[in-house]
């Protein structure tokens, strides 16, 4: 069986100009051997769910380093809702105050990584929970 590998859009959004970390994030997951679509910085949220729907991805992984993550988050999320994209995992990463954690994943968040999260951690969470999408789309 000849199993596609799982996709990734990794962006920034909005006026964040620190990509490092998204960067570093991006790079792991190729090397995991996942297919990374990187948008960059000072993308909107439509452009980067458009991304997504046209390269078919799996995963949505967002960086915030701008104390933003609480305005783009529900955004984001209402754009996936739009597009119809229920089965794509949403993830975030970056610098932002613990109690926030909850919050972003009332609002729709699948995961949340912090600054210094382990790059095994994140993968592990990805691999497990993009099956269910992939298993669907193998049986169809």
């Amino acid at each position: 069986m000849n199993q596609r590998k799982i996709r990734v859009v990794v962006s920034k959004v909005g006026l964040d100009g620190h990509d490092r970390g998204a960067k570093v994030v991006a790079s792991l997951l190729q090397k995991a051997g996942m297919e990374v679509v990187y948008l960059g910085m000072y993308q909107t949220v439509e452009g980067i769910v458009n991304a997504a729907v046209a390269e078919d991805a799996d995963v949505i992984g967002v960086s915030y380093l701008s104390g933003e993550h609480l305005v783009f988050t529900p955004q984001i999320v209402a754009e996936m809702k739009k597009e119809g994209l229920d089965d794509v995992l949403f993830l975030v990463g970056g610098s932002f105050p613990p109690e926030d954690i909850p919050v972003m994943k009332e609002m729709g968040v699948h995961q949340v990584f912090r600054g210094g999260s382990l790059g095994e951690d994140i993968v592990r969470y990805i691999r497990e929970n993009v099956r269910t999408k992939m298993q669907r789309e193998e049986g169809s």
